[in-house]
């Protein structure tokens, strides 16, 4: 006699917005969708190699000064206004909306990030665990424009337009359409990581994930569950990024 088959419920992590950790300095307000500093979770470590998520907005005129990171890959998502960067590779530049920002920190390296302008910024620092440790220090900054469909920012390999990263992780970003649906890049690893930078948008699919996601919502899944048929915005300030990790 055949034992009978089960079927197991698709494990699906949301992460509220409201239920992120909060830093809160006179010039830095700080949510960050894993432990991060002095917040520390068991249950909220990071999500495959995904590590930190921090969506940060930063005053006129302050800023985070020269500090050190080691066998890290950084991503800085700008959203809105600009952030200066010094680093001790020689690199000094200005990060804009709508740029993208990638250090391997590797051997290990010190940078400070300033919002020298006169309006507060706003973006997402990501921090990417690699592969091996110990690599070679780099730095690259590129402008996308961002579409209806997804665009590639971030993959293992310098194509499509994307930076290269060292592990096998796909970031894309997009604009989804109220009047069309969007589904989700076949490319990439199994583990997939939604995160609402701006507006609110419509999921459909199984009763295992919310009908929307809003603002500094996060939701972590297994393209395997297929639990998510596609998207599509819920207002016109729908922007969203997904991870694809191994």
């Amino acid at each position: 006699m055949q034992p009978a088959e089960t079927t197991q419920a698709p494990t699906v992590i949301f992460r509220p917005a409201a239920q992120r950790f909060h830093s809160r300095l006179d010039w830095l307000d700080s949510r960050h969708s894993f432990s991060f500093a002095g917040h520390v979770d068991p249950d909220w470590m990071g999500f495959g190699p995904l590590r930190v998520i921090n969506d940060d907005t930063i005053a006129a005129g302050r800023g985070f000064g020269m500090h050190p990171h080691r066998d890290m890959e950084i991503i800085t998502v700008m959203v809105d206004g600009e952030l200066s960067h010094k680093d001790s590779m020689g690199h000094s530049a200005v990060i804009h909306a709508g740029e993208v920002q990638r250090m391997s920190a590797g051997t290990g390296i010190t940078h400070s990030e300033m919002n020298n302008s006169t309006e507060s910024c706003r973006l997402l620092q990501i921090w990417i665990e690699p592969e091996e440790r110990g690599i070679p220090t780099d730095y690259e900054q590129k402008s996308f424009p961002i579409d209806t469909q997804w665009t590639p920012l971030i993959s293992p390999q310098s194509n499509n337009g994307a930076m290269r990263i060292a592990r096998s992780v796909h970031l894309w970003r997009a604009r989804p359409a109220q009047t069309s649906q969007l589904t989700l890049p076949s490319t990439g690893g199994p583990l997939l990581w939604l995160q609402v930078i701006s507006g609110t948008v419509n999921l459909n699919g199984s009763d295992a994930v919310p009908e929307r996601l809003q603002q500094g919502d996060g939701l972590g899944f297994h393209r395997m569950d297929a639990v998510i048929d596609d998207l599509s915005a819920a207002d016109a300030e729908a922007d969203i990024l997904l991870f694809a990790l191994p």
